[in-house]
């Protein structure tokens, strides 16, 4: 079965080059452990919940505080002005009868005094003289009536008491009813301001309890955030103390769950990569040990005189100091387009000339090595421009091209097309080769590397083309595609935008 994979990066959404890494600075230090006195995060996060509970509980207090007030004191105004009204009514139909605020009145008072020993009520007439009240009666004296209300005025404040008139059959207003609550300035009775006060203990009661519940909960949620943390922080320790293969294990759909699963990927993303880097070094002294040994053993043999110092042995040491200067340039190249200091001429390129001259230019050597090359061009129009690096394009088609024929038997075929697709432009190189194992397509692109049944063959390559291949595709913003199987063959194909972006233009 084939394998598919895809290397390289995507343009970012404001249209600019992908920043690059920045490089790392030479210091090193540990991970610092959590300094005395210092407040872990779940702490910190329980702390917080606490805190927003009980300020939430202390504006529920106050908010209720200011509504409840306003609606329980009109509440207790309207009741005892319905009562005021109700004598005032009562008094006022004795007076239709009798034609005189006579001693009738004082059994209409009483009845609305006996409501509520906190309720004072005063009956007096239209000139002022008081005709009842009961706080009389509680100072164990006799109705004393024709008194003046100046012996027992009523409070001054206007929201501490309440009215009525009587009225006679006229309309002519023969007298007042006056209620307001004994030794209260808000007409409340004793029961009303223990009821005020009870209410009032409920809800910080209920302000209490519900913060409390508050900060339970809010422990116990900050520890689950705070336990996921701790253990990506403690593979980060393992990690640093060199265990590459620690894992956090956390995952999930959330943010956390997203964080653990994109840490536990970079962590094996990092054990790869200093697994190819170890096998680089050895990959690179390989390269270079090859060419040195052979310099050195032709050179020590030429010296005792084993082999005369004549053109022919003169000639093998110079293609070994030709094959270490093109390796030497090969990753002083590789390393300025990866650093981002190659020169990027971003030009209106027709893609179609430059594939298809670069294929004729082939020809011959594929054709001396037995191999058929062939251009298929898949464009409607025999032209297709594109903002590209046109000496940098050529490069990268042309190491793609090496590549194949270095791995392709003879009589094979390989066939480089181009098309369109959409906004990008796709050049393809296809052979009949050895093809490349599925576990190693990732691989491809690492610099030195080989896989075990390329190594078999004596290809001559510096093993750095399709490093630099890659690096020039990145500068471009595109992506390199490979498709492989084994003795069947590969498909390099490459994915440039037809339109730079114009930073990169200007660059």
């Amino acid at each position: 079965m084939s394998a598919r994979f895809v290397m390289g990066k995507e343009p970012r959404d404001d249209g600019s080059e992908p920043r690059r890494s920045p490089s790392l600075g030479g210091s090193w230090k540990t991970i610092k452990r959590i300094p005395k006195g210092g407040r872990p995060y779940a702490t910190s996060l329980s702390f917080a919940f606490a805190l927003t509970a009980i300020m939430t509980a202390l504006v529920l207090v106050a908010v209720l505080g200011i509504v409840w007030e306003g609606q329980f004191m009109a509440y207790t105004r309207s009741n005892m002005q319905t009562i005021a009204n109700s004598t005032a009514e009562s008094i006022s139909d004795l007076y239709a009868r009798t034609g005189e605020l006579s001693e009738e009145v004082v059994s209409a008072a009483e009845a609305a005094s006996s409501l509520s020993p906190d309720i004072v009520v005063q009956v007096s007439d239209s000139e002022g003289n008081v005709l009842y009240d009961d706080t009389w009666a509680r100072a164990d004296a006799a109705a004393q009536p024709g008194r003046r209300q100046e012996d027992n005025p009523p409070p001054t404040a206007r929201e501490a008491v309440v009215s009525a008139q009587i009225t006679a059959p006229d309309g002519e207003v023969v007298g007042i009813v006056r209620l307001w609550a004994l030794g209260s300035d808000a007409l409340l009775t004793k029961s009303d301001s223990a009821f005020r006060s009870n209410s009032y203990g409920a809800i910080a009661t209920a302000a209490a309890i519900a913060a409390v519940i508050a900060c339970v909960i809010g422990y116990f949620v900050s520890r689950g955030i705070a336990r996921p943390i701790q253990r990506i922080t403690s593979t980060a320790k393992q990690i640093r103390n060199g265990d590459l293969t620690a894992r956090s294990g956390v995952t999930g759909t959330d943010e956390i769950g997203q964080l653990g699963e994109t840490f536990d990927d970079m962590a094996g993303t990092i054990e790869r990569d200093i697994k190819l880097e170890h096998r680089l070094t050895g990959d690179v002294a390989h390269e270079l040990r090859t060419p040195l040994m052979a310099l050195q053993a032709t050179v020590e043999a030429m010296q005792d005189g084993v082999l005369p110092a004549d053109d022919e042995h003169f000639e093998t040491v110079a293609s070994e100091v030709r094959r270490l200067s093109r390796l030497i340039d090969a990753m002083l190249r590789l390393s300025r387009l990866e650093n981002g200091t190659t020169e990027i001429k971003i030009e209106k390129t027709d893609m179609v000339y430059l594939v298809k001259s670069l294929v004729s230019a082939q020809h011959q050597l594929f054709h001396e090595r037995g191999l058929h090359l062939r251009f298929v061009d898949e464009t409607p129009h025999g032209e297709l421009y594109a903002d590209v690096d046109p000496d940098l394009i050529r490069e990268a088609v042309v190491n793609l091209m090496s590549n194949a024929m270095r791995y392709t038997n003879e009589d094979g075929w390989v066939k480089v097309s181009l098309r369109q697709d959409r906004s990008d432009i796709l050049i393809a190189v296809q052979d009949t080769g050895i093809g490349i194992a599925k576990e190693d397509i990732p691989q491809t692109f690492s610099r030195f590397w080989r896989s075990d049944v390329s190594r078999e063959r004596v290809s001559g390559g510096l093993g750095v083309g399709l490093a630099i291949t890659k690096e020039i595709i990145d500068r471009h913003n595109g992506t390199i595609l490979v498709e492989s199987e084994l003795n069947k063959g590969t498909t390099f194909t490459l994915r440039i935008p037809q339109r730079q972006p114009r930073k990169q233009q200007e660059r």
